[in-house]
């Protein structure tokens, strides 16, 4: 779901608010990196990033409604960016 044009772009228009220079492509491979590395969190980390980018959950019988933080999301691909940019660094 993160993964979604629609959320790609709302969170590189938020990313753009902080840092100009991050590019769509960044944000992109950001969400990409990030489901594998889910996979290797600790459940109370994964609690934290739960809380970071969901505003609410509405369930009704057709279905369910999520709404997103995007400044959490941001804030995650941020982090992402540059734990990235370090590994990179240090290779």
């Amino acid at each position: 779901m993160l993964q979604t044009p629609e959320i790609i772009i709302q969170m590189w228009r938020a990313a753009q608010k902080t840092n100009k220079g991050v590019s769509e492509n960044d944000v992109r491979s950001a969400l990409v990196e990030f489901e594998p590395l889910w996979a290797e969190l600790f459940p109370a980390e994964q609690a934290r990033i739960i809380e970071l980018l969901v505003d609410r959950v509405d369930l009704s019988p057709t279905g369910i409604d999520l709404r997103l933080r995007i400044e959490g999301l941001t804030s995650l691909c941020n982090d992402l960016r540059s734990a990235t940019t370090s590994q990179n660094e240090a290779a």
